[in-house]
């Protein structure tokens, strides 16, 4: 019995030293592959190979991949993993245009800018050329347009001042459906008003407001004309009871009046502005 222990082990020691042999040569195999790694991540990171070599630039339309990806200075020999990108993102949103900003890494060497514009809610007219104004109120000069803009509405009579800036926050407040039938707003001041504002819409009416609230009074303006004729002709006067003033004839005047105050008696202005969200939600 012992003879043929001794005979099963010494038969099995030829199969343990092959298994312990192999184990040996695993663990030499992760060890060099570790190494290996190791080494490739220094020289990755202590050499160029691992500095910026592209910068993409997305969501802009109106600022310059060229002036953006300067602005950053990410490809002057700056490594992957080595930028301060709080200080670059302060950097693109001191930009007047960018309201916001963000960067991402891709490998092996690119970094990613995404960045937010500033809507540009309306130009302004100066000196015969259109500058573009954006939604904060900035108004920028080193774009100007020579021809007529369609994509905004068209300032007249403002300075670049706060009053400007309220009319650039009125804008943005309002419906896209009803900003885009807009097409000039002047400042007009009176006596009594030193914010008059009167306003050409592209379907042909005249309507005088007041910078005060404005994208509050004007909401009311599809609803009133809607229930105007075709070929109607007046002033759509649109301050705490808008009404309409006819310009074409004094007959049938006091009739309109009667209708539009209807309209806004009975839709109501939250009505109004649900309708005009709901509608440009679908759009």
């Amino acid at each position: 019995m012992d003879e043929k222990k001794v005979v099963e082990i010494e038969g099995r020691i030829p199969t343990l030293k092959e298994k312990r042999k192999q184990r040996a040569n695993r663990r030499l195999i992760i060890y060099v592959s570790g190494f290996f790694i190791l080494m490739t991540a220094v020289i990755y990171f202590q050499s160029s190979f691992s500095h910026i070599k592209a910068v993409n630039v997305t969501g802009n339309e109106h600022v310059m991949d060229d002036e953006l990806v300067e602005m950053t200075n990410l490809l002057d020999d700056v490594s992957m993993w080595r930028y301060d990108e709080r200080d670059i993102i302060s950097r693109l949103e001191a930009h007047p245009e960018i309201s916001s900003a963000s960067l991402s890494r891709q490998l092996p060497n690119t970094v990613v800018i995404s960045v937010k514009e500033h809507s540009r809610v309306a130009y302004v007219k100066r000196d015969g050329k259109y500058l573009p104004m954006l939604e904060t109120g900035v108004v920028l000069t080193g774009t100007d347009r020579a021809e007529r803009p369609y994509d905004a509405p068209v300032m007249a009579g403002f300075e670049e001042n706060d009053t400007l800036s309220e009319m650039a926050s009125e804008l943005t407040s309002l419906p896209e459906s009803l900003h885009q039938r807009i097409s000039e707003v002047h400042l007009v001041p009176s006596e009594n008003d030193p914010h008059q504002l009167m306003i050409f819409m592209n379907d042909g009416f005249e309507v005088h407001s007041t910078l005060r609230h404005f994208s509050e009074r004007i909401i009311p303006y599809p609803s009133i004309v809607a229930q105007l004729d075709e070929d109607a002709q007046g002033i759509i006067h649109m301050r705490m009871s808008p009404y309409f003033e006819s310009t074409a004839s004094d007959e049938g005047n006091e009739e309109e009046l009667e209708e539009v105050s209807d309209v806004i008696s009975e839709e109501g202005i939250e009505e109004i502005i649900e309708e005009e969200d709901e509608s440009e939600s679908e759009g």
